[in-house]
């Protein structure tokens, strides 16, 4: 007499928060202004800077500091309110509530956009107007003297930086503590992005801004070039470049977490990256042009899913 064997359970695979956030952005891109957390943290930013009393550095840190905990606080706590009211629903309009809820803190279709009008106007042999699209979605720096091939990377690292920013760190947020780590990572993120700069006005300012940034963004740096590598084997780039010259470029930029997925990007590419007088990535290798950026976006999507993926599935 044969035993039968008892039923298996198996656990169907389902679309959860993570990917209906990702679908979200990519099929409607940013919600509007009004309506946009992150414009309501830029406000909370903005009002902070402008209220500060001090320019001495111990007391302008103090007061920096200040302006980031209570804004990070105040959106964790807007987070966990949303996932307590979401989480009485049932199961169906649960996933796709925190979903809608997630897509805030992500911005993928933002910057490939962003990215495809630089290399359209590459494309098109414009330079100036390259020049002017990515001074004006995509970098900080001066861009009035770049050349082609430097418009071209700059581009490239600020896609390879931004899947960390915009994807990556958000999502390990979310599956560490929920929407109202989330948020907390995204107002960070934003205060670093507005004031983390070596200027005379904002050194001590925005120093808990970027060194705050800079501690919860350390383990998604090093999971986004992994997640760089899987993509370029996805899309017939190199896997092997990319996790080669991030081992051995990764720290010749000065922050401790950009260097990883830019340099990953720069292996997987097969192109040199560098910025003037900062670091050169992948130096042996030929400089980049205006195809590179379609690429290079094509693995940022690739990488984009596979996070989402990992997210709903861990």
């Amino acid at each position: 007499m044969v035993t039968p064997r008892p039923h298996t359970r198996v656990r169907r695979a389902t679309i959860g928060p993570a990917l209906v956030a990702l679908a979200v952005d990519l099929l409607a891109g940013e919600p509007p202004t009004r309506m946009h957390p992150t414009v309501a943290m830029g406000r909370w930013i903005a009002e902070g800077r402008a209220a500060r009393r001090s320019r001495a550095p111990l007391p302008s840190f103090i007061e920096g500091a200040a302006v980031v905990a209570s804004g990070a606080l105040c959106f964790a706590a807007l987070g966990l309110v949303a996932d307590r009211v979401i989480g009485v629903q049932s199961r169906k309009p649960h996933l796709l509530l925190r979903g809608f809820a997630l897509k805030p803190t992500m911005s993928v279709r933002a910057l490939l956009s962003a990215a495809t009008e630089v290399e359209d106007a590459l494309d098109a042999g414009d330079l100036d107007r390259a020049r002017a699209r990515l001074s004006w979605h995509l970098v900080s720096r001066d861009t009035s003297d770049l050349s082609s091939s430097e418009v071209a990377a700059a581009a490239i690292e600020s896609l390879a930086e931004n899947l960390n920013d915009a994807l990556v760190a958000p999502l390990m947020a979310f599956r560490a503590g929920g929407l109202a780590a989330a948020y907390l990572f995204r107002f960070v993120n934003t205060a670093d992005s507005m004031l983390g700069y070596h200027t005379p006005e904002l050194e001590w300012f925005g120093k808990a801004a970027a060194r705050s940034d800079d501690a919860l963004a350390f383990l998604p740096a090093r999971v986004a070039t992994c997640l760089i590598a899987c993509a370029a084997a996805l899309t017939g780039a190199s896997a092997r470049g990319a996790l080669r010259v991030a081992i051995t470029d990764a720290h010749n930029p000065a922050s401790p977490n950009a260097g990883w997925p830019m340099a990953a990007m720069a292996g997987a590419l097969g192109v040199r990256l560098a910025k003037r007088n900062h670091y050169i990535l992948n130096d042996s290798a030929r400089l980049p042009e205006a195809h590179d950026i379609q690429r290079a976006r094509h693995i940022v999507l690739a990488s984009s899913l596979l996070a989402a993926i990992a997210a709903d599935v861990a």
